[in-house]
């Protein structure tokens, strides 16, 4: 009798070897041969069908020798059946959630807490953790302030969402005083208050534009330092909105190729292929999984990423999670990086 898993045609034997052998190659680390596999509890069959069941699963794709001995592997493949329908979920222990709690106590900045929950992904999994910052462009403006600075350069003060403060350095092309920013930020203040980065962004654009026509030099200036304030590169940049803990990890896992582990290490270097990939789970429900290369990156052929949004308001407004090879113990990471999302949207909705 064959059941349909993950698209493929399964008896439950065949599920039941599987599962059987991802486990203990996760737990082992060595490819696991038909003699080794029979002895373990829970199977019942004799070496010889366990070696049949064996070289079916080869054929579907689902394992592979990675050199001449009589041991196999799981695919990229047979880890996606695994995750999707044969894995059993452990929930985290008392002391991984208290561990959490107490880093992501409430009432800490933003910054602080997206560090912490980084370093709790990377110290309970062992791997490496990645935050990315509560996008800016989501958040509820409470207040713009300017101070200016020497050498044509003015200090751009916004107050977001729960009393987060982000300050920007801008150049402008003259040296304003203090009463010329003031207005200035009397008029943004009046008009935009309350309404997300975003929205303020494109509508003042958008109306300093039509105004050029006949414009004041006091609005010339308004379109200067608007301009400035809110141009997406000086808000959002890639290389400061996310935070990483734990790369070095990495390096205690066997992988099978070093320049894949090279090619990892480049990217958290540079970060904006990991950050692209954490961007596109924002619209994501709960926890995602890539293995290998489903993540789009030949980077990741020997890896995993596990990640989970977190919420500020109700509304999603960043990602966590963690990148480790595919040889994870998903059982334990999945739930860790789903409570660490959790108490992070708790912790960052709390007053500070």
């Amino acid at each position: 009798m064959s059941d349909k898993v993950s698209g493929y045609d399964f008896s439950a034997r065949e599920q039941h070897v599987l599962k059987k052998l991802i486990d203990h190659y996760i737990s082992d680390g060595q490819p696991v041969g038909s003699r080794t596999l029979s002895k373990l509890p829970g199977i019942d069959i004799s070496a010889a069908s366990v070696r049949n069941v064996m070289g079916d699963l080869e054929a579907l794709g689902l394992l592979k020798s990675p050199h001449t001995s009589a041991g196999r592997i799981p695919t990229s493949k047979a880890y996606r059946v695994f995750v999707d329908s044969l894995l059993e979920m452990q929930p985290p222990s008392a002391e991984t959630i208290s561990g959490v709690r107490d880093a992501l106590k409430p009432g800490q900045n933003d910054q602080s807490l997206i560090k912490a929950a980084s370093s709790c992904l990377s110290g309970f999994t062992q791997m490496a953790g990645m935050v990315t910052v509560p996008r800016l462009a989501e958040h509820a403006v409470r207040q713009i302030e300017f101070v200016p600075l020497s050498e044509k350069r003015v200090l751009v003060i916004l107050i977001f969402n729960q009393q987060e403060v982000q300050n920007r350095i801008i150049p402008v092309e003259r040296d304003y005083s203090k009463d010329e920013l003031d207005e200035f930020a009397r008029y943004l203040n009046a008009e935009f208050i309350g309404r997300p980065l975003k929205e303020v962004r494109d509508k003042i654009r958008t109306e300093l534009d039509n105004m050029r026509d006949d414009m004041s030099q006091q609005m010339n200036m308004m379109v200067e330092v608007a301009g400035k304030v809110f141009d997406p590169e000086t808000l959002e940049n890639e290389e400061d909105e996310m935070v990483v803990a734990g790369e070095t990890n990495l390096m205690a896992h066997d992988v099978t190729s070093v320049d894949s582990l090279r090619g990892l290490f480049e990217a958290f270097q540079h970060k904006r292929d990991i950050y692209h990939l954490l961007e596109r789970c924002i619209p994501a429900d709960g926890v995602q999984i890539f293995i290998g290369r489903e993540s789009g990156y030949d980077m990741f052929d020997d890896y995993s990423v596990v990640t989970s949004p977190y919420k500020v308001e109700g509304e999603v407004v960043g990602v966590l999670g963690v990148i480790g090879p595919k040889r994870m113990a998903y059982d334990k990471v999945i739930p860790v990086v789903d409570i660490t999302s959790k108490l992070l949207s708790a912790a960052l909705n709390s007053p500070k």
